[in-house]
């Protein structure tokens, strides 16, 4: 065989070989992208379903009683009446009281542990952090109501502690992990010649943090805000231990007070009929509150990033 022959060879066998091995990735790359795709629409058909299912059980309610009536109503005495603006209000307001005093603390921290704190003192508060978010709700429950609801009696002198305050401040424990850990990540993902160069151009640390990497971050410190708000909002079983489940319009943070969820845990048990579908459109309008809720911070933040 001549020199020629050989090299004519050598190239068709490693030809040939470069085939199979592009026909093996091929495949791979073929089976994990059939896999993604699956996993994808998994997801989509699973929140499909859920809002399916909870229109459609929500519906009879809603012909009967009237959207408008069930959202403005102010009065909830089934099976006349439907009215859940009440829990509504309770709803909202403990959870803007949650993230006011929860997300500036847990924003304060990732900022600490990410930038300022030691690292033997940072992996010390790490842990712990992500203990606090493994505690049941329950376990929250029970720390409102023996610490927080006493307290609260004690210091603004009401007959009974069970009150929106307290909710909020339970709430606002229960969101810190999540805020905290998204943010400290975010933080930690800001490219580090950020900081370099603003200490090379002569801004402090404290500066650099606050008006460049908190900025660089924001997206980051936003998905955590708004995970912490829809923590806050669906929240069940440490509200209805702590806010004394009272289905009245509240008139300030020392009244007692009913959540949507709360409602629905409380009375789904031995409701029937068009009860139990009135607690299934109260999920429909905690549902679409929480997707507007979503898409409005998404929104903002991303014309801010703009």
């Amino acid at each position: 065989m001549t020199i020629a022959s050989k090299q004519i060879s050598a190239a068709t066998s490693m030809h040939v070989t470069g085939l199979r091995q592009r026909r093996g990735r091929d495949w791979k790359e073929l089976i994990f992208k059939t896999l993604f795709l699956t996993s994808a629409i998994i997801g989509v058909l699973s929140l499909a379903t859920i809002g399916y299912f909870i229109f459609r059980e929500g519906l009879p309610a809603i012909q009967e009683a009237g959207a408008v009536n069930i959202v403005t109503g102010v009065d909830w005495l089934p099976p006349a009446l439907y009215g859940i603006a009440p829990m509504i209000v309770a709803s909202i307001a403990s959870t803007a009281g949650a993230v006011i005093i929860g997300v500036p603390v847990a924003v304060l921290t990732a900022i600490f542990i990410s930038e300022i704190a030691p690292k033997w003192l940072a992996n010390l508060i790490r842990p712990a952090v992500e203990l606090l978010a493994g505690i049941p709700s329950v376990v929250y429950g029970f720390f409102g109501l023996v610490i927080i609801v006493p307290l609260i009696q004690n210091i603004f002198n009401v007959p009974a502690g069970n009150t929106i305050l307290a909710g909020v401040i339970v709430l606002a424990v229960m969101i810190l992990p999540t805020v905290i850990t998204v943010s400290e990540t975010s933080l930690r993902a800001v490219p580090r010649t950020y900081k370099e160069g603003s200490f090379a151009l002569g801004a402090s640390h404290i500066y650099t943090i606050f008006k460049l990497l908190v900025p660089a971050a924001r997206s980051g410190i936003m998905t955590g805000v708004i995970l912490g708000i829809a923590r806050a909002l669906g929240e069940t079983m440490a509200i209805i231990m702590v806010m004394g489940n009272a289905p009245a319009m509240p008139g300030s943070f020392l009244d007692s007070a009913r959540t949507l969820t709360a409602n629905i845990a409380l009375e789904m048990s031995y409701a029937s009929g068009i009860h139990a579908s009135a607690l299934y459109a109260t999920g429909i309008v905690l549902l679409i509150f929480i997707m507007m809720l979503n898409g409005i911070l998404l929104y903002l933040n991303r014309e801010r990033a703009r």
